[in-house]
């Protein structure tokens, strides 16, 4: 179980906290004051500090300074009964999780005290992961340290050194391109030819040529032999990305390459046996169109061995921030300008938005922002994204039916539990009995909605 060190001057606050932590089974130390914590934490790691921010010889801020330069990896949370919102932005900055305003509720800081140990675990497991990636071929290229990003990552590491055949979904623009490369480049066909092609791109008919090849005078204007992209790949990778506009008919000659390990060009009589690994992907739903006999249901289940999910930038909004920096950083070199940050409100305004193009959009948010923005800070004005209002997300034209459902899903959510946390007088407890969920459900949800900011 997690390790937890307590400062607080006050031994009913000390024994109190630590008691409630011990109960839910974690290791507990503490600490009367500042000094005395921070030997504490140089004798031996912790996974978590909480300390109080107001104590003599030494206040809070300057111990979660100390403590992060002991051990940049322990996540610190502050109380204080002066919660201004001064003090919260000047712990933040000095690298505190998150900030508890005394008096505060002993299930709440349970909640906070679970959600800074996950983060700080997430964190631990990505650098490991990024150090296993650089070790192993300097890439740096996939940035997130969200959960599901980290999942992911997991998944291509595992699958990367078979041969098996791997089908990426996600929605366009997650970066489905960028996963495969990573794949490819962890397996024992790094040294080999990565080929991506689009086959919503190339037509039918010159598809066919391009990945199979084809001899001379196989077709009108055909004057030489044509070397296809599977024998180009021959002991490397193939990305086959929008797999699902591949015409029907081309579908089953590539059903019948994976299965033999052969190609043959066009015009031509003789097979070559190929070594290509494939890796596929789709942001259509595949089994949708398998029932609409639009796919091939062979070729779903050849290709679709270990399927990877990646999720949409909505659902990894706090890789934000660390995405939108290293496009920053890219583009200002590229164009030869001097640095800039974002501000506060861009930055906000770029958390709240919904991302339809997830990650390129972004980028191309960023590089549009680029060009127009004269000073050092990047404003909401520079930024190609609007929202109708502060709090709410405005569907764009055209949106599909699993874009408006889970608006109008989250709109019905916030009017139903502000309805009955009104009806229950602001009792959390009972207003999640009412809605029938838990109650860590209930407050990631007051969060989400920023519903006690409303209030």
């Amino acid at each position: 179980m997690s390790n937890i060190l307590v400062i607080e001057d006050k031994e009913s606050m000390r024994k109190m906290v630590a008691q409630t932590l011990m109960e839910e089974g974690y290791t507990v130390e503490t600490a009367a004051d500042g000094p005395e914590g921070i030997e504490k934490a140089k004798g031996k790691p912790f996974d978590l500090v909480i300390t109080d921010m107001k104590m003599p010889d030494m206040d809070g801020l300057d111990v979660v300074s100390s403590i992060r330069n002991i051990n940049n990896e322990t996540a610190v949370i502050v109380m204080t009964a002066y919660g201004t919102i001064e003090t919260a932005v000047s712990a933040m900055k000095r690298g505190a999780f998150d900030f508890l305003a005394k008096p505060f509720d002993t299930e709440h800081m349970l909640l906070l005290v679970d959600k800074a140990l996950k983060s700080q675990r997430i964190v631990a497991e990505n650098e490991v992961l990024r150090e296993e990636i650089d070790q192993r071929l300097g890439m740096g290229k996939i940035i997130g340290k969200n959960e599901k990003v980290i999942e992911v990552l997991k998944l291509v590491q595992k699958v990367a050194v078979s041969d098996t055949s791997v089908l990426l979904q996600g929605e366009s623009g997650t970066g489905k391109e960028l996963f495969a490369r990573a794949i490819h480049d962890l397996s024992p066909r790094r040294n080999k030819a990565f080929i991506a092609i689009n086959c919503a791109a190339i037509p039918r008919e010159l598809l066919e040529n391009e990945l199979f090849g084809s001899e001379r005078g196989a077709y009108t204007g055909s004057v030489a032999r044509k070397i296809g992209k599977f024998e180009i790949a021959d002991g490397g990778t193939i990305f086959l990305d929008e797999i699902g506009d591949m015409d029907i008919a081309l579908q089953a000659k590539l059903l019948r390459v994976l299965q033999e390990k052969t190609v043959e060009r066009l015009g031509g009589t003789k097979t070559t046996k190929v070594d290509t690994r494939v890796i596929a992907a789709s942001n259509s739903d595949l089994k949708e169109m398998i029932d609409q006999k639009q796919f091939r249901d062979d070729l779903y289940y050849r290709l679709s061995v270990f399927p990877v999910t990646i999720p949409p930038l909505r659902d990894r909004r706090d890789d934000i921030p660390e995405l939108a920096e290293h496009f920053i950083t890219r583009y200002c070199r590229e164009m030869n300008k001097k640095p800039k940050t974002l501000s506060k409100e861009a930055l906000a305004l770029m958390e709240k938005y919904h991302w339809p193009g997830n990650v390129r959009e972004l980028e191309n948010s960023i590089e549009r922002a680029i060009i127009l923005c004269e000073g050092k800070k990047i404003g909401p004005e520079h930024m190609a994204i609007r929202l109708s209002t502060n709090n709410e997300i405005r569907l764009r034209e055209g949106a599909g039916l699993k874009e408006i459902g889970a608006h109008a899903q989250a709109e019905a959510e916030r009017a139903a539990i502000m309805r009955v946390l009104e009806q229950v007088r602001g009792n959390k407890r009972r207003c999640a009995n009412v809605l029938k969920i838990d109650y860590t459900t209930l407050f990631d949800k007051i969060r989400r909605y920023e519903i006690d900011a409303k209030r």
